[in-house]
Protein backbone atom coordinates (compact mmCIF):
# COMPACT_ATOMS: atom_id res chain seq x y z
CA UNK A 1 0.00 0.00 0.00
CA UNK A 2 1.77 3.41 -0.86
CA UNK A 3 1.39 5.55 1.37
CA UNK A 4 -1.16 9.24 1.60
CA UNK A 5 1.05 11.82 0.93
CA UNK A 6 1.28 14.43 3.74
CA UNK A 7 -1.97 15.79 4.45
CA UNK A 8 0.43 19.23 6.01
CA UNK A 9 2.87 21.02 4.18
CA UNK A 10 4.14 22.22 7.62
CA UNK A 11 7.65 19.94 8.46
CA UNK A 12 6.58 20.14 11.57
CA UNK A 13 3.13 18.35 11.31
CA UNK A 14 4.99 15.48 8.96
CA UNK A 15 5.38 12.38 10.00
CA UNK A 16 8.70 10.87 10.88
CA UNK A 17 9.17 7.44 8.69
CA UNK A 18 11.98 6.65 11.12
CA UNK A 19 9.90 6.55 13.89
CA UNK A 20 6.77 5.29 12.44
CA UNK A 21 6.54 1.86 14.61
CA UNK A 22 8.45 3.52 17.41
CA UNK A 23 5.79 2.13 20.39
CA UNK A 24 6.68 -1.43 19.32
CA UNK A 25 10.44 -0.38 20.38
CA UNK A 26 12.43 -1.12 24.02
CA UNK A 27 13.00 1.61 26.29
CA UNK A 28 16.84 1.93 25.08
CA UNK A 29 15.74 1.62 21.37
CA UNK A 30 13.28 4.53 21.73
CA UNK A 31 16.00 6.19 23.95
CA UNK A 32 18.57 5.27 20.40
CA UNK A 33 16.26 6.57 18.05
CA UNK A 34 15.18 10.01 20.14
CA UNK A 35 19.16 10.45 20.23
CA UNK A 36 19.61 9.92 15.91
CA UNK A 37 16.97 12.68 15.68
CA UNK A 38 18.30 14.76 18.22
CA UNK A 39 21.77 14.72 16.32
CA UNK A 40 19.93 16.85 13.26
CA UNK A 41 19.27 19.82 15.50
CA UNK A 42 22.75 21.59 15.37
CA UNK A 43 23.11 21.02 11.88
CA UNK A 44 20.18 22.60 11.32
CA UNK A 45 20.91 25.58 13.33
CA UNK A 46 23.84 25.76 11.77
CA UNK A 47 22.65 26.14 8.16
CA UNK A 48 21.53 29.61 9.40
CA UNK A 49 24.45 31.56 10.39
CA UNK A 50 24.33 34.46 8.51
CA UNK A 51 20.80 35.02 9.25
CA UNK A 52 21.93 34.10 13.05
CA UNK A 53 24.50 37.06 12.72
CA UNK A 54 22.24 39.43 11.64
CA UNK A 55 19.80 39.11 14.63
CA UNK A 56 22.84 39.12 16.95
CA UNK A 57 24.22 42.92 15.26
CA UNK A 58 19.96 43.86 15.44
CA UNK A 59 20.31 43.36 18.83
CA UNK A 60 23.60 44.84 19.28
CA UNK A 61 22.56 47.92 17.94
CA UNK A 62 18.71 47.70 19.74
CA UNK A 63 21.01 47.97 23.22
CA UNK A 64 23.18 50.30 22.39
CA UNK A 65 20.34 52.71 21.17
CA UNK A 66 18.99 51.78 24.73
CA UNK A 67 15.93 49.95 23.06
CA UNK A 68 14.80 46.40 24.23
CA UNK A 69 14.67 42.89 23.02
CA UNK A 70 11.51 41.09 23.32
CA UNK A 71 10.52 37.42 22.57
CA UNK A 72 7.28 36.73 21.53
CA UNK A 73 5.54 33.18 21.59
CA UNK A 74 3.22 30.78 22.43
CA UNK A 75 3.20 26.91 24.59
CA UNK A 76 7.07 25.43 24.51
CA UNK A 77 7.53 28.85 22.26
CA UNK A 78 6.86 31.06 23.79
CA UNK A 79 8.47 29.33 27.92
CA UNK A 80 11.56 29.07 26.09
CA UNK A 81 11.57 33.25 24.99
CA UNK A 82 10.44 33.56 28.38
CA UNK A 83 13.44 31.55 29.92
CA UNK A 84 16.31 33.22 27.85
CA UNK A 85 14.85 36.25 28.71
CA UNK A 86 15.00 35.75 32.53
CA UNK A 87 18.52 34.24 32.28
CA UNK A 88 20.24 37.67 31.23
CA UNK A 89 20.23 39.97 34.61
CA UNK A 90 22.27 37.21 36.42
CA UNK A 91 25.04 36.23 33.88
CA UNK A 92 25.55 39.13 32.09
CA UNK A 93 23.92 42.00 34.74
CA UNK A 94 21.25 43.33 32.56
CA UNK A 95 18.14 45.20 33.81
CA UNK A 96 15.36 43.10 33.72
CA UNK A 97 13.60 45.59 31.35
CA UNK A 98 16.22 45.07 28.59
CA UNK A 99 15.41 41.24 27.55
CA UNK A 100 11.73 40.01 28.25
CA UNK A 101 9.53 37.08 26.89
CA UNK A 102 6.11 37.81 26.14
CA UNK A 103 4.15 34.32 26.50
CA UNK A 104 0.31 34.09 24.67
CA UNK A 105 -2.19 33.71 27.61
CA UNK A 106 0.59 35.47 30.06
CA UNK A 107 2.68 33.65 33.04
CA UNK A 108 -0.20 31.43 33.92
CA UNK A 109 0.62 29.59 30.64
CA UNK A 110 4.45 29.54 31.73
CA UNK A 111 2.91 26.22 34.13
CA UNK A 112 -0.22 25.52 32.27
CA UNK A 113 -1.52 25.62 28.93
CA UNK A 114 -3.95 28.30 28.27
CA UNK A 115 -6.05 27.32 25.57
CA UNK A 116 -7.01 29.32 22.31
CA UNK A 117 -4.32 31.95 23.54
CA UNK A 118 -1.84 31.60 20.39
CA UNK A 119 -5.22 31.45 18.13
CA UNK A 120 -5.77 35.56 18.58
CA UNK A 121 -3.71 37.91 16.51
CA UNK A 122 -5.59 40.68 18.52
CA UNK A 123 -3.73 39.65 21.38
CA UNK A 124 -0.74 39.34 20.34
CA UNK A 125 -1.12 43.01 18.81
CA UNK A 126 -2.46 44.56 22.17
CA UNK A 127 0.93 43.32 23.89
CA UNK A 128 2.81 45.26 21.62
CA UNK A 129 0.89 48.01 22.81
CA UNK A 130 1.01 47.18 26.35
CA UNK A 131 4.99 47.11 26.03
CA UNK A 132 4.56 50.63 24.23
CA UNK A 133 6.68 48.77 21.68
CA UNK A 134 8.93 51.87 19.48
CA UNK A 135 11.59 52.60 16.91
CA UNK A 136 14.58 51.37 19.44
CA UNK A 137 13.05 48.18 19.81
CA UNK A 138 13.60 44.37 18.04
CA UNK A 139 10.85 42.26 18.56
CA UNK A 140 11.31 38.62 17.93
CA UNK A 141 8.74 36.12 17.12
CA UNK A 142 8.87 32.49 17.60
CA UNK A 143 6.74 29.91 16.03
CA UNK A 144 7.92 25.84 14.65
CA UNK A 145 5.23 25.66 13.42
CA UNK A 146 5.49 29.27 11.52
CA UNK A 147 1.62 30.07 11.69
CA UNK A 148 0.80 31.20 15.12
CA UNK A 149 -1.53 33.74 14.92
CA UNK A 150 -0.67 35.74 18.29
CA UNK A 151 2.62 35.44 17.07
CA UNK A 152 2.21 37.14 13.61
CA UNK A 153 -0.33 39.81 15.52
CA UNK A 154 2.69 40.76 17.32
CA UNK A 155 4.84 41.43 15.03
CA UNK A 156 2.42 42.87 12.55
CA UNK A 157 1.30 45.56 15.32
CA UNK A 158 5.75 45.77 16.30
CA UNK A 159 6.19 46.58 12.44
CA UNK A 160 3.62 49.10 12.52
CA UNK A 161 4.98 50.58 15.95
CA UNK A 162 8.56 51.33 13.74
CA UNK A 163 10.76 48.33 15.39
CA UNK A 164 12.80 45.80 13.84
CA UNK A 165 11.62 42.45 13.65
CA UNK A 166 12.36 39.05 13.47
CA UNK A 167 11.42 35.43 13.13
CA UNK A 168 12.48 31.97 13.81
CA UNK A 169 10.59 28.61 13.13
CA UNK A 170 11.00 25.08 11.80
CA UNK A 171 9.66 25.07 8.48
CA UNK A 172 9.96 26.18 5.46
CA UNK A 173 9.07 29.61 5.63
CA UNK A 174 6.40 31.63 3.27
CA UNK A 175 8.00 34.40 0.61
CA UNK A 176 6.13 37.11 2.54
CA UNK A 177 7.64 36.50 5.90
CA UNK A 178 10.98 36.96 4.04
CA UNK A 179 10.08 39.97 2.68
CA UNK A 180 7.88 41.49 5.67
CA UNK A 181 10.10 40.69 8.44
CA UNK A 182 13.82 41.86 8.88
CA UNK A 183 15.44 38.68 9.90
CA UNK A 184 13.95 35.05 9.51
CA UNK A 185 15.88 31.81 10.85
CA UNK A 186 14.57 28.92 9.43
CA UNK A 187 16.13 25.91 11.71
CA UNK A 188 15.13 22.96 9.84
CA UNK A 189 15.05 19.91 12.22
CA UNK A 190 12.88 17.89 9.71
CA UNK A 191 9.56 15.98 11.16
CA UNK A 192 9.32 15.37 15.01
CA UNK A 193 9.88 11.87 16.64
CA UNK A 194 6.53 11.97 17.86
CA UNK A 195 4.05 14.30 14.73
CA UNK A 196 4.01 17.31 16.11
CA UNK A 197 5.75 17.53 19.75
CA UNK A 198 7.60 20.45 18.77
CA UNK A 199 8.96 20.74 22.44
CA UNK A 200 11.40 17.94 20.98
CA UNK A 201 13.64 19.21 18.37
CA UNK A 202 12.61 22.09 17.65
CA UNK A 203 12.02 22.77 21.43
CA UNK A 204 15.54 22.42 21.28
CA UNK A 205 16.84 24.36 17.96
CA UNK A 206 15.09 27.35 19.98
CA UNK A 207 17.35 27.10 22.88
CA UNK A 208 20.02 27.32 20.73
CA UNK A 209 18.99 29.86 18.52
CA UNK A 210 17.52 32.37 21.45
CA UNK A 211 21.21 31.18 23.42
CA UNK A 212 23.39 32.47 20.38
CA UNK A 213 20.84 35.92 19.99
CA UNK A 214 21.98 37.16 23.59
CA UNK A 215 25.25 35.54 24.21
CA UNK A 216 26.54 36.92 20.73
CA UNK A 217 24.62 40.51 21.23
CA UNK A 218 26.47 40.15 25.21
CA UNK A 219 29.55 39.17 23.73
CA UNK A 220 29.62 42.16 20.75
CA UNK A 221 28.59 44.68 24.23
CA UNK A 222 31.58 44.07 26.13
CA UNK A 223 30.23 41.89 29.04
CA UNK A 224 32.73 39.20 28.19
CA UNK A 225 36.36 39.54 28.40
CA UNK A 226 38.01 36.33 26.72
CA UNK A 227 35.27 33.72 27.20
CA UNK A 228 34.59 34.88 31.21
CA UNK A 229 31.29 36.54 31.74
CA UNK A 230 32.61 39.80 33.46
CA UNK A 231 29.58 41.59 33.89
CA UNK A 232 27.33 38.92 36.68
CA UNK A 233 26.88 40.14 39.78
CA UNK A 234 27.82 38.72 42.81
CA UNK A 235 24.32 38.04 44.19
CA UNK A 236 25.21 34.81 45.64
CA UNK A 237 27.26 32.54 47.22
CA UNK A 238 28.00 30.76 43.65
CA UNK A 239 28.31 34.04 42.25
CA UNK A 240 30.34 35.12 44.71
CA UNK A 241 32.72 32.27 44.32
CA UNK A 242 32.72 32.82 40.48
CA UNK A 243 33.19 36.37 40.53
CA UNK A 244 36.48 36.08 42.62
CA UNK A 245 37.56 33.07 41.00
CA UNK A 246 37.47 35.35 37.66
CA UNK A 247 39.17 38.20 39.65
CA UNK A 248 42.07 35.63 40.84
CA UNK A 249 42.58 33.82 37.33
CA UNK A 250 42.72 37.10 35.75
CA UNK A 251 44.95 39.45 38.05
CA UNK A 252 47.06 36.59 39.52
CA UNK A 253 45.41 37.54 42.81
CA UNK A 254 45.10 35.68 46.23
CA UNK A 255 41.20 35.18 47.63
CA UNK A 256 41.18 37.90 49.84
CA UNK A 257 42.73 40.01 47.57
CA UNK A 258 39.90 39.41 45.07
CA UNK A 259 37.36 39.66 47.61
CA UNK A 260 38.51 43.16 48.80
CA UNK A 261 39.00 44.06 45.26
CA UNK A 262 35.43 43.54 44.24
CA UNK A 263 34.14 45.14 47.10
CA UNK A 264 36.15 48.23 46.07
CA UNK A 265 34.21 47.56 42.81
CA UNK A 266 31.11 47.62 44.07
CA UNK A 267 30.79 43.74 42.97
CA UNK A 268 31.45 44.44 39.28
CA UNK A 269 33.67 41.88 38.17
CA UNK A 270 34.42 44.17 34.87
CA UNK A 271 35.06 47.43 37.18
CA UNK A 272 37.39 45.71 39.01
CA UNK A 273 39.75 44.09 36.56
CA UNK A 274 39.83 48.05 34.81
CA UNK A 275 40.61 49.34 38.64
CA UNK A 276 43.30 46.59 38.95
CA UNK A 277 45.10 47.34 35.63
CA UNK A 278 44.63 51.05 34.98
CA UNK A 279 44.96 52.15 38.65
CA UNK A 280 42.25 53.80 38.31
CA UNK A 281 39.13 54.36 41.28
CA UNK A 282 35.58 53.26 40.57
CA UNK A 283 34.37 56.04 39.14
CA UNK A 284 37.18 57.13 36.76
CA UNK A 285 37.28 53.18 35.64
CA UNK A 286 33.56 53.42 34.74
CA UNK A 287 34.20 56.62 32.65
CA UNK A 288 36.58 54.48 30.78
CA UNK A 289 34.26 51.50 29.99
CA UNK A 290 31.41 54.04 29.05
CA UNK A 291 33.79 55.33 26.36
CA UNK A 292 34.90 52.22 24.81
CA UNK A 293 30.85 50.87 24.67
CA UNK A 294 32.04 48.20 27.71
CA UNK A 295 34.77 46.70 26.22
CA UNK A 296 37.71 45.67 28.28
CA UNK A 297 40.00 45.35 25.82
CA UNK A 298 39.31 48.41 24.23
CA UNK A 299 40.19 50.46 27.34
CA UNK A 300 43.52 48.24 28.02
CA UNK A 301 44.50 49.32 24.14
CA UNK A 302 43.89 53.24 25.02
CA UNK A 303 45.82 52.54 28.17
CA UNK A 304 48.54 50.71 26.05
CA UNK A 305 49.15 53.80 23.57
Amino acid sequence: MTPRPPQDPRLTEQRNPATAEIDQLSALEIARIINDEDQKVAPAVGGQLDALARAISMAEDTFRRGGRLFYVGAGTSGRLGVLDASEMPPTYGTDPAMIQGIIAGGYTALLNAVEGAEDSREDGAAEMDRAEIGRDDFVFGIAASGSTPYVHGALTRAKQRGAKTGFLLCTHPEEWMTAVYDVVIAALVGPEVVTGSTRMKAGTATKLVLNTITTGAMIRLGKVYGNLMVDLRATNLKLQDRSERILMETLDLERDEARALLDEAGGSVKLGMVMHWTGADRDTAAAQLARTGGRIGDVLKGEAK
